[in-house]
């Protein structure tokens, strides 16, 4: 067979596999408002950037007929590409191709990819729409899952590793995404769950659907699951795009940088945007807004645990991660869900190098039975864990309350923030001035004619002696109380001085966090 001939006939071999399961295979995911595994990582990477590798593979099983079963690709698309001119790995699962069952082969694709990954330093993208284990093939799928699952561990702090959900994600293969440090889903398409509706009604009883068990919104809102909300494929890939601009390639590098934009103080200025009344809610991101370059500020797990506030923005140009208060839920504070939220955030900018800001508004930690019962004390040390264990550039503004433990967790000087800065509307104290009044002045309070007019008299002396920043700075606990329209400048000073910190931490094989 000549040169030529041998080329056609690779070409008529690529073909055929690169058309998956088939037209009507094809057909019935474009009728799902689902695009194929080709079609997604074409609208995902550069244009003509994707090479595509192990085309060819093709499944082992030879139990319950599967030896005369043709599977292209064994289900899953492999390769490496760029994004934004970025490289990345990755692979999609193949619905199209036996409903993207993992099998043998189906899993050595992606271990091989995930391999490549960490040996070249770059990221890697999972795309999971997959019906689940192969059952024909036996433990030779849960083996794959588990030579997964054991890879993502590794690459955990080494590479970025970003799951996108375009599909079922069911039973075991919901621990890869979870091990990964960022999970998007997309409305009406994503579904994840442990145990599906058939075996939750067979084994208790009750009837739920798909979306209710675990589609895109009760991941994004409820679980916590998911890290990005979108309402469409187009939307998603466009935020995998941005997120990647924000993150360096690996932990060795740190994100690259952009040309410096000034922010939009026009539509947002800190002295409309703080109110004067201490009570009164604000939207802290609105605060970020107002000293990130061009007022960009991308949310992280906006819909989950909305007390507190973390994402991406760029300061000078470089890229910061910010976690902060929002006092506009339950005012801020601190509870099982937001602890958790923020401590993993920190923890991924901590590994790739990421500097942190926070924002200081909260009254301490949520009180309460269902709180103290679902393990708060628990939940709440992973923020102090994380903070403490962080060596990147670590910088503190409390904008307004930072009582009793939120004031210590959130960043402050004991965990070693390295600049910690208030603005003169901050109060620092063990607790809010009605209770402290309550308590240090009871005798005095029960003992007046009027004890109405003794509490709040007393409550207006403990605010005049706590409810400003100056007591704590005296102590050194504050580097400097700053007029709020300097913070920008401030803490970009501070990043630029702390970009080459060195901070060791003692020798161990790991910590213990408090998982």
């Amino acid at each position: 067979m000549s040169l030529k001939q041998k080329t056609l006939d690779l070409k008529k071999r690529m073909h055929e596999a690169l058309q998956g399961g088939g037209v009507q295979a094809n057909e019935k995911q474009a009728a799902m408002g689902k695009m194929t595994a080709r079609e997604r990582i074409v609208a995902l990477l550069d244009p003509n950037s994707f090479f595509e590798y192990d085309l060819f593979v093709e499944h082992s099983a030879k139990d319950f007929d599967m030896d005369k079963k043709i599977l292209p690709g064994d289900g899953v698309v492999t390769g490496t590409g760029t994004i934004t001119g970025y490289p990345v790995c990755i692979f999609a699962q193949d619905f199209t191709v036996a409903g993207g069952s993992l099998g043998f082969m189906h899993a050595r694709k992606i271990t091989k990819i995930m391999d490549h990954a960490m040996k070249l330093k770059i990221p890697l993208i999972g795309i999971n729409d997959s019906g689940g284990a192969r059952i024909q093939e036996g433990v030779n799928s849960l083996a794959g899952y588990g030579d997964i699952f054991y890879r993502n561990t590794l690459a955990s702090g080494v590479i970025p590793q970003i799951s996108v959900i375009l599909g079922p994600c069911a039973g075991g293969a919901v621990y890869s995404p979870a091990l990964t440090d960022f999970v998007f889903v997309v409305d009406k398409i994503s579904k994840m769950f442990i145990t599906g509706p058939e075996v939750i009604k067979t084994v208790l009883g009750e009837e739920i659907t798909m979306e209710e068990l675990g589609g895109a919104r009760v991941q994004a809102e409820v679980t916590g699951n998911a890290h990005f909300f979108a309402e469409s494929e187009d939307e998603c890939f466009d935020q995998i795009k941005k997120l990647v601009t924000y993150i360096p390639w690996n932990n060795t590098k740190k994100a690259e940088s952009f040309p410096k934009k000034t922010p939009n103080t026009k539509l947002f200025k800190i002295e409309d945007i703080f109110p004067t009344d201490p009570t009164q809610p604000y939207d802290v991101r609105n605060v970020i807004r107002s000293i990130v370059d061009d007022s960009d500020f991308f949310e992280v797990q906006e819909l989950f645990a909305r007390n507190i506030v973390i994402g991406f923005a760029r300061l000078n140009g470089q890229t910061v991660g910010f976690v902060a208060n929002q006092p506009l839920v339950l005012a801020g504070v601190l509870d099982v869900d937001s602890s958790d939220k923020g401590a993993r955030f920190i923890r991924f900018c901590d590994a790739f190098n990421i500097p942190l800001v926070t924002f200081v508004d909260l009254p301490g930690y949520l009180p309460g039975v269902d709180q103290e019962h679902a393990g708060v004390i628990r939940h709440g040390a992973k923020i102090l864990y994380a903070y403490s264990e962080a060596t990147v550039p670590k910088m503190t503004v409390i904008l307004r309350k930072a009582y009793g433990g939120g004031y210590i967790a959130m960043c402050s000087r004991h965990l070693r923030a390295d600049f910690v800065f208030a603005w003169p509307t901050a109060e620092i104290a063990v607790m809010g001035p009605e209770g402290a009044a309550n308590i240090i002045f009871r005798a005095e309070i029960l003992a007046a004619e009027n004890p109405d007019e003794m509490r709040k008299q007393k409550v207006k002396e403990y605010k005049k002696k706590f409810a400003n920043p100056y007591v704590a700075a005296a102590f050194g606990y504050i580097d400097a109380v700053i007029d709020p329209n300097e913070t920008r400048r401030f803490l970009i000073h501070a990043i630029e001085v702390s970009s080459h910190k060195d901070e060791s931490r003692p020798m161990k094989k790991h910590g213990i966090p408090p998982f």
